[in-house]
């Protein structure tokens, strides 16, 4: 019977381990709030925003397990080895080491004694006709229903782990105490309702023949237990007729992780309750003889019983992860240390020897005097690309047709054949200009707004115009395709206008206006000499309503 009970679990076990890995489990991330109970969202709140360095504790799930195995009585009488026991549990942990389990059992125990009783005998065997002559001698006997319910503590031994991520095992120790009650009878008639005959019985106290003896015996015993085993009475408390009694119980095992959601555990456990009436004897007694070596002495002590079992475990829980003593509480830290997601960084500082906004280690021109205007790459600007530096260049914007340049960036351009004309006509007009070319400005896409090359350029023109005030400019913008690009290009003409007259301090009344004409690039103003040239310095803007803001 006992053989079919051990291949019935082990089946069942097979079973759930085949099946177990296609389970999915919950991986845990401190940054979730998702897996954070209620109660401490406070403190998730303060670590994500760095108020606080430790992480709240996530919800964890529970384990529930049934498990099955070997159930021993180790009391006056031997039991048998292959004796079976069941039960079910559910633990809860309450941090990475700790957790609370709470178990019940239910096994069954049979033994039988080797060793013949001549005298103390229970009263079961009085009452069944032992200690008489005609049945001088007892063999103890019993069968054993045992159930207990109890609270255990576990504490895990090996999860906390400095070296790798996660543990496939789980090794723990456990110590806890709750209710036993059991009921006991005892074999002591056959089927007729007498004692047994165990005159045919050789040897029954020889250790070496003990093989032999429970041979002998199961051959002339059948399997009835009937008779209630020896208890305490009324000294002791009752539970449906069984003997009741509190109890303290220790022992170790290990789980093996099959997926984040199974696993499988084997655990022994031992069990002292202060009885000495688990297999329905107070104490033993022998014989002396000639072929024993045991003494006609009484022992009385306590019985206890061990519960080795193997069992299956489940994670249940929503939004919550593995119950936490699976997990490695180092591997938030050591995972935040090589990659940090959530740790606050000081800004870095990075060397700039000569202070141009170019660090060190991508300036293509590291010794740039202080304040000198320099491109991404840390080299020295030169607008107009005469060769010599904005820093330097005392005429920022050189036309082409001026260059080559002096030392401090001073082109050289021919002298204009109008003026040319007049001086050698012998005679110097008024209204003649000598401003020579003047370079244009171009905006991006449909902007209005000057950029900061735009007004360097227009600072040049403006000092030009302040050396000739006999000149007047004309400032010319393209686009006459369509209302809008009238627009646009009155809007850039007066950018241009308004930054020479607000900023450089240019009289309104040397410019000329001119918006929205054909044959140039929309995108670009002109200036030029206006000088021989009539139109007005202020025009209205053409469609208001569709000027764009700079």
């Amino acid at each position: 019977m006992a053989n079919k009970k051990f291949t019935a679990l082990l089946g069942l076990l097979c079973l759930f381990a085949s099946s177990s890995f296609s389970q999915i489990g919950t991986s845990y991330d401190v940054q979730d709030s998702s897996l954070i109970p209620r109660k401490r969202l406070p403190q998730h709140n303060e670590f994500m925003n760095n108020a606080y360095p430790f992480p709240a504790k996530p919800r964890s799930q529970w384990e529930v397990g049934i498990k099955g195995g070997l159930f021993n009585i180790f009391g006056d009488v031997p039991s048998n080895p292959l004796n079976f026991g069941g039960g079910v549990h559910v633990r809860k942990s309450l941090g990475y080491v700790f957790s609370l389990r709470g178990e019940f059992m239910y096994g069954v125990g049979k033994g039988l004694n080797w060793k013949e009783r001549t005298s103390g005998f229970s009263q079961p065997a009085r009452d069944a006709g032992y200690g008489t002559a005609a049945a001088p001698v007892f063999f103890d006997n019993y069968k054993t229903t045992m159930k207990d319910l109890n609270l255990q503590a576990l504490i895990s031994l090996n999860n906390i782990n400095f070296h790798r991520d996660k543990s496939k095992w789980d090794v723990y120790a456990l110590i806890g105490g709750g209710l036993s009650w059991w009921k006991t009878m005892v074999n002591a008639k056959d089927a007729s309702g007498n004692p047994y005959n165990y005159s045919t019985v050789t040897n029954p106290n020889v250790y070496s023949d003990r093989k032999k003896t429970k041979d002998q015996l199961k051959a002339i015993m059948d399997d009835s237990y009937e008779s209630p085993g020896e208890t305490d009475g009324e000294a002791s408390a009752k539970l449906s007729g069984n003997t009741l009694k509190p109890n303290f119980q220790f022992g170790a095992g290990f789980a093996y992780k099959l997926s984040p959601k199974i696993n499988l555990s084997v655990e022994d456990r031992f069990t002292v309750t202060k009885s000495d009436l688990l297999d329905g004897v107070r104490y033993q007694n022998t014989r002396t003889n000639n072929n024993s070596p045991y003494s006609n002495v009484l022992t009385p002590d306590y019985d206890t019983y061990n519960y080795f079992t193997v069992g299956l475990n489940f994670n249940l829980g929503k939004n919550s992860v593995e119950p936490m003593y699976w997990l490695n509480p180092l591997a938030y830290p050591y995972s935040e240390l090589n990659s940090p997601k959530h740790m606050k960084l000081p800004k870095p500082i990075l060397d700039d020897a000569d202070g141009d906004g170019v660090t060190d280690q991508f300036d293509l021109e590291p010794n740039t005097p202080q304040g000198a205007p320099v491109d991404s790459h840390g080299v020295s600007k030169d607008t107009d690309g005469d060769g010599v530096p904005d820093f330097k260049d005392k005429e920022l914007i050189t036309p082409t047709q001026c260059q080559p340049v002096d030392a401090d960036g001073i082109g050289k351009c021919p002298e204009p054949p109008c003026c040319k004309e007049l001086r050698e006509g012998g005679f110097q007009s008024k209204a003649a200009c000598s401003i020579g070319d003047l370079p244009s400005i171009t905006f991006p896409g449909r902007t209005v707004s000057l950029d900061n090359d735009s007004k360097a350029v227009l600072a040049s023109v403006a000092e030009k115009i302040r050396n000739n005030p006999n000149c007047k400019i004309a400032v010319i913008g393209y686009g006459e395709s369509s209302k809008s690009a009238q627009q646009l290009s009155w809007d850039r003409v007066n950018a241009v206008i308004n930054y020479l007259v607000e900023k450089e301090g240019i009289s309104a009344d040397r410019f000329i206006f001119k918006y929205g004409e054909g044959g140039g690039d929309p995108n670009t103003v002109d200036l030029r000499d206006g000088t021989a040239e009539e139109g007005p310095n202020a025009v209205p803007a053409p469609h208001p309503n569709l000027r764009k803001k700079g």
